[in-house]
Protein backbone atom coordinates (compact mmCIF):
# COMPACT_ATOMS: atom_id res chain seq x y z
CA UNK A 1 0.00 0.00 0.00
CA UNK A 2 1.36 3.45 -0.70
CA UNK A 3 2.82 6.20 1.68
CA UNK A 4 0.28 8.37 2.64
CA UNK A 5 1.18 12.07 4.22
CA UNK A 6 -1.92 12.39 6.37
CA UNK A 7 -3.03 9.18 7.44
CA UNK A 8 -0.73 5.96 8.37
CA UNK A 9 -2.27 2.22 8.17
CA UNK A 10 -0.89 -0.59 10.03
CA UNK A 11 -1.88 -4.12 8.54
CA UNK A 12 -1.36 -7.18 10.14
CA UNK A 13 -0.18 -10.37 8.83
CA UNK A 14 -3.66 -12.06 10.91
CA UNK A 15 -6.10 -9.46 9.50
CA UNK A 16 -6.71 -6.45 11.32
CA UNK A 17 -5.95 -3.00 10.05
CA UNK A 18 -5.75 -0.04 12.00
CA UNK A 19 -5.57 3.40 10.52
CA UNK A 20 -4.51 6.29 12.03
CA UNK A 21 -5.85 9.72 11.32
CA UNK A 22 -2.43 11.32 11.33
CA UNK A 23 -2.46 15.33 11.20
CA UNK A 24 -2.46 15.77 15.19
CA UNK A 25 -1.41 19.25 14.97
CA UNK A 26 -5.00 20.25 13.08
CA UNK A 27 -6.34 17.54 15.55
CA UNK A 28 -6.77 15.60 12.67
CA UNK A 29 -9.00 17.89 10.36
CA UNK A 30 -9.96 16.97 7.19
CA UNK A 31 -8.74 18.63 3.93
CA UNK A 32 -8.67 17.42 0.36
CA UNK A 33 -5.31 15.64 0.33
CA UNK A 34 -7.01 13.55 4.01
CA UNK A 35 -10.15 12.34 1.83
CA UNK A 36 -8.44 11.55 -1.10
CA UNK A 37 -6.30 9.51 1.01
CA UNK A 38 -8.47 7.58 2.96
CA UNK A 39 -10.68 6.80 -0.23
CA UNK A 40 -8.12 5.34 -1.80
CA UNK A 41 -7.56 3.06 1.62
CA UNK A 42 -10.69 2.06 1.52
CA UNK A 43 -10.94 1.04 -2.15
CA UNK A 44 -7.89 -0.86 -1.72
CA UNK A 45 -9.32 -2.80 1.03
CA UNK A 46 -12.45 -3.40 -0.07
CA UNK A 47 -10.61 -6.17 -1.99
CA UNK A 48 -8.16 -7.65 1.18
CA UNK A 49 -10.35 -10.89 1.40
CA UNK A 50 -8.35 -11.59 4.43
CA UNK A 51 -8.57 -8.78 6.15
CA UNK A 52 -11.48 -9.02 8.86
CA UNK A 53 -11.45 -5.98 10.64
CA UNK A 54 -10.44 -2.31 10.25
CA UNK A 55 -10.38 0.31 12.81
CA UNK A 56 -9.99 4.01 12.79
CA UNK A 57 -8.45 5.98 15.29
CA UNK A 58 -7.06 9.60 15.61
CA UNK A 59 -3.43 10.70 16.65
CA UNK A 60 -2.75 12.66 19.70
CA UNK A 61 -5.46 11.77 21.62
CA UNK A 62 -7.99 13.01 18.87
CA UNK A 63 -10.40 11.20 16.52
CA UNK A 64 -10.62 14.79 14.40
CA UNK A 65 -11.93 17.99 14.62
CA UNK A 66 -13.54 18.43 11.07
CA UNK A 67 -12.99 20.21 8.29
CA UNK A 68 -9.36 21.96 8.08
CA UNK A 69 -10.30 25.83 7.89
CA UNK A 70 -7.21 26.55 5.47
CA UNK A 71 -9.35 23.77 3.07
CA UNK A 72 -12.64 25.82 4.13
CA UNK A 73 -11.31 28.81 3.40
CA UNK A 74 -9.87 28.30 0.26
CA UNK A 75 -13.12 26.50 -0.92
CA UNK A 76 -15.04 30.33 -0.28
CA UNK A 77 -13.02 30.82 -4.10
CA UNK A 78 -13.92 27.94 -5.70
CA UNK A 79 -16.07 27.77 -8.24
CA UNK A 80 -19.98 26.22 -7.93
CA UNK A 81 -18.72 23.45 -9.62
CA UNK A 82 -15.16 23.00 -7.81
CA UNK A 83 -17.18 23.28 -4.70
CA UNK A 84 -19.61 20.38 -5.98
CA UNK A 85 -16.87 18.15 -6.55
CA UNK A 86 -15.08 19.24 -3.87
CA UNK A 87 -17.90 18.04 -1.55
CA UNK A 88 -18.49 15.02 -3.86
CA UNK A 89 -15.08 13.45 -2.70
CA UNK A 90 -15.71 13.85 1.20
CA UNK A 91 -19.42 11.95 0.34
CA UNK A 92 -17.60 9.43 -1.66
CA UNK A 93 -14.84 8.38 0.61
CA UNK A 94 -17.64 8.04 3.60
CA UNK A 95 -19.30 6.03 1.52
CA UNK A 96 -16.64 3.69 0.27
CA UNK A 97 -16.05 3.21 4.70
CA UNK A 98 -19.57 2.59 5.23
CA UNK A 99 -19.69 -0.17 2.32
CA UNK A 100 -16.34 -2.49 3.21
CA UNK A 101 -17.40 -5.59 3.31
CA UNK A 102 -15.03 -6.11 6.78
CA UNK A 103 -16.28 -4.89 10.13
CA UNK A 104 -15.32 -1.44 11.24
CA UNK A 105 -14.96 0.14 14.32
CA UNK A 106 -13.98 3.73 15.23
CA UNK A 107 -12.32 4.30 18.67
CA UNK A 108 -12.71 7.97 19.91
CA UNK A 109 -11.39 9.93 21.62
CA UNK A 110 -10.94 13.69 22.23
CA UNK A 111 -13.53 15.04 19.65
CA UNK A 112 -15.62 14.66 16.73
CA UNK A 113 -17.15 17.18 14.79
CA UNK A 114 -18.49 17.74 11.82
CA UNK A 115 -17.04 15.47 9.06
CA UNK A 116 -15.22 13.51 11.96
CA UNK A 117 -18.78 12.59 13.69
CA UNK A 118 -19.82 11.54 10.00
CA UNK A 119 -16.98 9.57 10.14
CA UNK A 120 -17.90 7.73 13.13
CA UNK A 121 -21.44 7.17 12.06
CA UNK A 122 -19.91 5.91 8.61
CA UNK A 123 -18.60 2.80 10.67
CA UNK A 124 -20.28 -0.46 12.07
CA UNK A 125 -19.44 0.08 15.32
CA UNK A 126 -17.93 3.05 17.80
CA UNK A 127 -16.74 3.13 21.26
CA UNK A 128 -16.47 6.69 22.72
CA UNK A 129 -14.24 7.80 25.57
CA UNK A 130 -17.34 9.81 28.05
CA UNK A 131 -15.62 13.00 27.74
CA UNK A 132 -15.84 13.16 23.70
CA UNK A 133 -17.10 16.44 22.61
CA UNK A 134 -19.00 15.55 19.68
CA UNK A 135 -21.19 18.58 17.30
CA UNK A 136 -22.58 19.12 14.39
CA UNK A 137 -21.73 23.12 13.78
CA UNK A 138 -22.08 23.56 10.19
CA UNK A 139 -25.16 25.44 10.84
CA UNK A 140 -22.76 27.66 13.17
CA UNK A 141 -21.17 28.27 9.95
CA UNK A 142 -23.96 29.07 7.60
CA UNK A 143 -23.46 25.74 6.30
CA UNK A 144 -25.28 22.29 6.56
CA UNK A 145 -23.81 19.01 7.41
CA UNK A 146 -25.03 17.74 4.25
CA UNK A 147 -22.35 15.13 2.81
CA UNK A 148 -22.44 13.57 6.27
CA UNK A 149 -26.27 13.65 6.59
CA UNK A 150 -27.03 9.89 5.10
CA UNK A 151 -24.97 8.17 7.46
CA UNK A 152 -25.57 10.02 10.78
CA UNK A 153 -29.32 10.36 10.03
CA UNK A 154 -29.03 6.08 8.96
CA UNK A 155 -27.16 6.36 12.90
CA UNK A 156 -29.65 7.99 14.91
CA UNK A 157 -33.05 8.28 12.52
CA UNK A 158 -34.31 11.52 11.12
CA UNK A 159 -35.85 13.46 14.50
CA UNK A 160 -32.77 12.97 16.49
CA UNK A 161 -30.31 13.99 13.48
CA UNK A 162 -32.74 17.48 12.42
CA UNK A 163 -32.53 18.46 16.32
CA UNK A 164 -28.58 18.45 16.38
CA UNK A 165 -28.70 19.44 12.89
CA UNK A 166 -30.35 22.86 13.50
CA UNK A 167 -29.46 23.43 17.00
CA UNK A 168 -25.62 22.91 16.13
CA UNK A 169 -25.38 21.39 20.32
CA UNK A 170 -22.61 20.01 21.59
CA UNK A 171 -22.67 16.63 23.49
CA UNK A 172 -20.69 13.85 24.62
CA UNK A 173 -19.72 10.79 24.51
CA UNK A 174 -22.86 9.42 27.33
CA UNK A 175 -25.18 11.44 24.83
CA UNK A 176 -23.79 9.64 21.88
CA UNK A 177 -24.03 6.42 23.03
CA UNK A 178 -27.63 7.18 24.31
CA UNK A 179 -28.56 8.57 20.49
CA UNK A 180 -26.93 5.34 18.86
CA UNK A 181 -23.92 7.46 17.68
CA UNK A 182 -21.92 5.10 19.44
CA UNK A 183 -22.50 2.01 20.79
CA UNK A 184 -20.30 1.91 23.42
CA UNK A 185 -18.79 4.43 26.16
CA UNK A 186 -15.08 3.85 28.42
CA UNK A 187 -13.91 6.27 30.57
CA UNK A 188 -9.86 5.10 30.34
CA UNK A 189 -7.16 4.49 27.85
CA UNK A 190 -7.30 1.19 29.34
CA UNK A 191 -11.16 0.78 28.79
CA UNK A 192 -10.79 1.68 25.72
CA UNK A 193 -7.97 -1.23 24.50
CA UNK A 194 -10.13 -3.81 26.37
CA UNK A 195 -12.94 -2.86 24.38
CA UNK A 196 -11.15 -2.92 21.19
CA UNK A 197 -9.68 -6.33 21.92
CA UNK A 198 -13.31 -7.46 23.10
CA UNK A 199 -14.19 -6.38 19.42
CA UNK A 200 -11.34 -7.69 17.91
CA UNK A 201 -12.42 -11.39 19.29
CA UNK A 202 -16.13 -11.08 18.17
CA UNK A 203 -14.62 -10.05 14.49
CA UNK A 204 -12.34 -13.09 14.22
CA UNK A 205 -14.95 -15.66 15.60
CA UNK A 206 -17.35 -14.59 12.38
CA UNK A 207 -17.59 -16.04 8.87
CA UNK A 208 -16.16 -13.25 6.40
CA UNK A 209 -18.58 -13.53 3.79
CA UNK A 210 -21.36 -13.80 6.12
CA UNK A 211 -20.23 -10.16 7.62
CA UNK A 212 -20.47 -8.53 4.49
CA UNK A 213 -23.69 -10.19 3.36
CA UNK A 214 -25.70 -9.14 7.11
CA UNK A 215 -23.81 -5.91 6.18
CA UNK A 216 -25.99 -5.33 2.81
CA UNK A 217 -28.78 -7.00 4.33
CA UNK A 218 -29.58 -4.78 6.47
CA UNK A 219 -28.86 -1.93 4.05
CA UNK A 220 -31.28 -3.61 1.68
CA UNK A 221 -33.77 -4.40 3.96
CA UNK A 222 -34.31 -0.88 5.93
CA UNK A 223 -36.60 0.96 4.67
CA UNK A 224 -39.14 -1.43 2.99
CA UNK A 225 -42.56 -2.34 3.17
CA UNK A 226 -43.19 -5.97 4.98
CA UNK A 227 -44.62 -7.62 2.18
CA UNK A 228 -44.58 -10.68 0.20
CA UNK A 229 -41.47 -9.05 -1.53
CA UNK A 230 -39.47 -8.69 1.28
CA UNK A 231 -40.20 -11.95 2.49
CA UNK A 232 -38.82 -13.18 -0.83
CA UNK A 233 -36.31 -10.96 -0.57
CA UNK A 234 -35.04 -12.58 2.79
CA UNK A 235 -35.80 -16.32 2.22
CA UNK A 236 -33.62 -15.87 -0.84
CA UNK A 237 -30.68 -14.61 1.29
CA UNK A 238 -30.69 -17.27 3.95
CA UNK A 239 -31.42 -19.87 1.61
CA UNK A 240 -28.40 -18.55 -0.14
CA UNK A 241 -25.72 -18.80 3.23
CA UNK A 242 -26.78 -22.10 3.68
CA UNK A 243 -25.98 -23.49 0.49
CA UNK A 244 -22.66 -21.61 0.84
CA UNK A 245 -18.99 -23.22 1.76
CA UNK A 246 -19.30 -20.84 4.75
CA UNK A 247 -23.02 -21.73 5.89
CA UNK A 248 -22.04 -25.58 5.24
CA UNK A 249 -19.12 -25.16 7.32
CA UNK A 250 -20.68 -23.15 10.03
CA UNK A 251 -23.61 -25.67 10.50
CA UNK A 252 -21.37 -28.82 10.47
CA UNK A 253 -18.87 -27.34 13.00
CA UNK A 254 -22.03 -26.52 14.92
CA UNK A 255 -23.21 -29.81 14.98
CA UNK A 256 -19.55 -31.53 15.63
CA UNK A 257 -18.76 -29.29 18.26
CA UNK A 258 -15.93 -27.77 17.13
CA UNK A 259 -14.65 -24.72 15.71
CA UNK A 260 -15.62 -23.37 12.16
CA UNK A 261 -12.40 -23.14 9.94
CA UNK A 262 -12.72 -18.79 10.53
CA UNK A 263 -12.51 -18.91 14.17
CA UNK A 264 -10.00 -18.26 16.04
CA UNK A 265 -8.94 -18.26 19.89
Amino acid sequence: MSDYETVTIDASPGGTAVILLNRPDKRNAFNRLMIDELADIFETLRTETQLRLVILRGAGGVFSAGADLNWMANAADFTQQENEDDAYALAEMLRRLHDLPQMTVAAVEGAAVGGGAGLVAACDIAVAMKDTSFRFSEVRLGLTPATISPFVIEAVGPRMARALFVSGEGFDGTYAEKMGLVQYVVETENEMEQMIEHLSILAYQNAPGAVADAKKLVDDVVGREFDHDLNHLTAKRIAARRASDEGREGVSAFLEKRKPSWAED
